[in-house]
């Protein structure tokens, strides 16, 4: 292959970035590819005066893409779902090879767009939508293919990560560090894809395909969001030796494939735990390598274009193998993982509570790692005051843990629903 033609889709902030980075490092591209990368076609919904385009033809009709002889690869950055999974369908019947940052997409639909590519063998690059420049799919397909992979623990959603560092560091309430986060643009006007783990449940879904060779199965993962964590959650967490990260994770044992995205209590010595702001971090556990950590930014333009131009350099090389999807694994339901649970119980402040919650967790198997009871708090219960009990549990079936706490709810003395996260102990992460 002398030259790779590329038709461009989209010309916001990921567009403009493959533009920028194909153009910028133009000839060590070309030298670690083997051929000349050149976008040849743009199509977007309005025209960018500003944008150097070189020499690439420009219109706002997306089906120019297809239609063009000359382009020999689509790379599609205009994220959603509808234009995009028509693009899709149009450029693989069209033959033609397709590149996307786009993870819901390949989330939703890779279980039927991969076989169809594959069958007119076809190359179809989705590097760039996980964890946006952080090579970890290339890591799972390519660096780990001689590894069983048993676990993998990730900060997958920098919105999240974002709005919990701003909770940990300054004290905020969600609310404040949300609106910190859509004023800085981390946070879109609806959050709602970020902070309640939609976002980060679509990267998982492509990363657990790729580690455990299993079709893409979006509707299977379990989701829990972060706008339920409080500031004192945070705090206490921190007293305890924890921090609070949301996080997606997928093990394989023998019980089965457990795909999760929920918010846990991270020790302070793990790396996770340390990574703030808007980066992004997966932790892997392989046979053969072992623990292994990757980190980076997981979004913005030229980060998300890194990505996109390694997919291009890959088709260029020919190195378009796709992994087999051939695993038939059963998924564990969430009531039957083991973990170990952080409990705010909002209790009265008298003799015997105490006695009363943990004679409960004993009667279901259930040790206590820790507890405390925290300063008292006024309460709408008339001439009573109340005192958040904190308790860390160690590794307890969730079946049994949900049935405990429905007892322990049960309780006079509990006045308020009991706050619940799950624990990344050390030596399980």
């Amino acid at each position: 292959m002398d030259k790779l033609r590329v038709g461009l889709c989209g010309l916001g902030t990921v567009g403009q970035g493959v533009l920028s980075l194909l153009q910028k490092n133009a000839e060590i591209i070309s030298q670690r590819s083997g051929c000349v990368i050149e976008v040849v076609r743009v199509a977007s919904r309005t025209e960018k005066p500003q944008v150097d385009l070189a020499a690439a033809i420009f219109s706002t009709r997306i089906d120019d893409l297809v239609e063009d002889d000359s382009v020999d690869v689509i790379v599609e950055a205009i994220g959603g779902s509808n234009a995009a999974l028509s693009l899709f369908r149009s450029a693989i019947s069209a033959k033609k090879h397709i590149i996307t940052a786009n993870k819901a997409l390949i989330a939703e639909h890779g279980v039927e767009l991969i076989p169809l590519a594959q069958d007119k063998t076809l190359f179809m690059g989705y590097e760039a939508a996980v964890a946006g420049g952080i090579p970890i799919l290339k890591v799972l397909r390519e660096g780990l293919a001689g590894n069983t992979v048993s676990k993998i623990a990730g900060i997958i959603n920098g919105t999240s990560n974002f709005i919990l560092t701003a909770m940990s560091q300054a004290g905020d309430d969600f609310k404040t560090a949300l609106k910190e986060a859509q004023d800085l643009g981390y946070a879109e006007a609806d959050p709602t894809f970020d902070i309640e783990g939609v976002d980060a449940a679509h990267k998982l879904t492509i990363m657990a395909s790729l580690a455990f060779g299993v079709p893409m199965d979006f509707s299977s993962v379990y989701m829990e969001g972060i706008s339920t964590i409080s500031a004192e959650d945070i705090r206490y967490a921190s007293d305890l030796g924890y921090r609070i990260k949301h996080l997606g994770i997928c093990t394989l044992d023998d019980s089965g494939l457990s795909v999760r995205v929920h918010p846990a209590l991270v020790p302070d010595g793990q790396m996770l735990a340390n990574v703030e702001g808007v980066m992004n971090a997966v932790k892997i556990e392989s046979d053969a390598l072992g623990a292994s950590m990757y980190m980076g930014p997981g979004a913005g333009g030229l980060p998300t274009a890194s990505s996109i131009v390694g997919d291009l350099i890959d088709l260029a090389r020919g190195n378009t193998r796709a992994v087999p999807l051939v695993n038939q694994i059963d998924r564990m339901d969430i009531a039957n993982i083991t973990s170990a649970y952080y409990l705010r119980i909002p209790a009265i402040d008298r003799p015997g509570v105490l006695a009363e919650v943990a004679q409960i967790l004993s009667v279901h198997g259930i040790s206590i790692e820790a507890v405390t009871q925290r300063e008292h708090r006024q309460n709408d219960v008339p001439e009573n005051d109340w005192v958040p009990v904190i308790i860390i549990t160690d590794q307890v079936l969730e079946f049994t843990m949900n049935s405990a706490l429905e007892r322990i709810q049960e309780l006079g003395d509990v006045v308020g629903d009991i706050a619940r996260i799950r624990v990344e102990s050390p030596g399980v992460l």
